[in-house]
């Protein structure tokens, strides 16, 4: 096991394109670590040069406490697992497991213990003597992570490995890979563009964004204290709802207004990040989450209300899914629109959607609502919960993380 630690770790391709830009990252030892983020913003780069399969341009890459820049892939003991299997369809199971112990000429005998050992952690003891083109997509990935495993490398690197597997299969196969970890200890990065995989797997998420790292931190911090506007749209299904709102103050405390709606802002809001009272009296970007409404009847009575009428529902069995329009036209920032391009080439959730030039809110309520498309719906607002970020920077108002993201914008406006 070991640290993996990238130090000011750049990747410019020619013509000057920056696949990865001043990438500061550890890795604890043992630590199971996800990088996600959109389509090219440089998760994989970033993993292929820690796996020594592309050259970096600037900084240093440490395995371990060694700097690996210059060793060959084959000499940093790491093993890698990728998205297509890469099995050799003419060997069995068994031969597949053993391949890389041969090459490294490991005795016999102690070939059949760890491929035995492996074939069994992944249930793949009866399958031995089968080939790949027998094996089922979930068969076949175990086979692939076996073959890591017999390898005992300092660290596993993974790259989008279950993306080629059904739904279902996914979920089983997500659980099967947290229980590995749990038992082998290794430490683990882990690339997906799947933020519920992302979400589900990492001990830590470290979110990229045209290879600049936004923000890493433990998934629940991520979702409950976004640095930006970019985060908290990424991470969360569905996506957080977004409004230009204005914060407003007087006698009966802070408010925020936006379409025709008013909600209370906590004194505990405020008291947890002051740098919010600077900006009453001020327009913000008033984030919520779809996790944070619920049905007026089911909600918590200190919650505020909103009243809406539902356009379109979504029932998820335990949950309904409540799409309503308000009055106000989305929010037009570098991250929203950025979550819309990502939406568009991939996951509808993140979609920000336009009706008449009016935003499309989610929330989320329990089925017991029994809400029905074109219905009046009273909502409850967990105004505890509100996230409020500023229109030109998209940083988390107070945010902590967002004054040292802020830090390098001054030293150059400064200069």
């Amino acid at each position: 096991m070991a640290e993996i630690k990238l130090d000011r770790v750049d990747k410019i391709y020619s013509g000057g394109v920056k696949a990865v830009d001043g990438l500061d990252l550890t890795i604890e030892d043992g630590e199971f670590m996800v990088l996600v983020g959109p389509s090219g913003c440089g998760k994989s780069t970033a993993l292929r040069m820690i796996a020594g399969l592309e050259e970096i341009s600037g900084g240093k890459i440490s395995i371990g406490g060694q700097v690996v820049n210059d060793l060959a892939p084959k000499d940093r003991d790491i093993a890698m697992v990728f998205q297509n299997y890469a099995l050799y369809p003419h060997m069995t199971v068994e031969q597949n497991l053993a391949f890389g112990l041969k090459l490294r000429g490991t005795p016999k005998s102690e070939i059949k213990q760890k491929v035995l050992e492996a074939a069994k952690m992944l249930g793949l003891e009866q399958f031995l003597s089968r080939k790949p083109a027998a094996l089922s997509g979930g068969q076949r990935q175990r086979v692939a992570m076996g073959r890591a495993i017999v390898r005992e490398p300092q660290a596993f690197l993974m790259d989008e490995p279950l993306s080629n597997l059904d739904a279902k299969l996914r979920v089983s196969m997500r659980a099967s890979l947290s229980q590995l970890h749990e038992r082998l200890g290794v430490t683990t990065v882990y690339v997906t563009h799947d933020q519920i995989e992302a979400m589900t797997l990492g001990s830590r998420v470290c979110v990229l964004r045209e290879g600049k790292l936004q923000q890493v931190d433990t998934p629940q911090r991520l979702f409950d204290n976004p640095v930006n506007m970019f985060v908290a749209g990424f991470i969360g299904s569905p996506a957080m709802n977004f409004v230009t709102a204005q914060l407003g103050g007087g006698d009966g405390g802070a408010q925020v207004s936006f379409a025709g709606f008013t909600l209370p802002v906590p004194d505990a809001i405020l008291n947890d990040r002051p740098a919010l009272r600077d900006y009453i009296g001020r327009e913000v970007i008033l984030g919520v989450r779809p996790s944070d409404f619920e049905d007026a009847a089911h909600a918590n009575q200190d919650w505020a209300p909103m009243s809406v009428k539902s356009s379109v529902t979504e029932e998820l069995g335990s949950e309904i899914n409540v799409i309503f329009t308000i009055d106000a036209p989305p929010v037009e920032h570098k991250d929203t629109a950025d979550l819309a391009e990502d939406a568009a080439e991939g996951d509808a959730d993140m979609a920000i959607p336009l009706v008449d030039n009016k935003a499309l809110w989610t929330a989320r309520v329990n089925s017991r609502s029994h809400v029905r498309p074109g219905q009046d719906i009273d909502l409850a607002v967990d105004t505890k919960r509100l996230h409020f970020f500023d229109p030109a920077s998209g940083l988390a108002i107070g945010h902590p993380g967002a004054a040292a993201a802020a830090a390098p914008d001054l030293k150059k406006a400064a200069g």
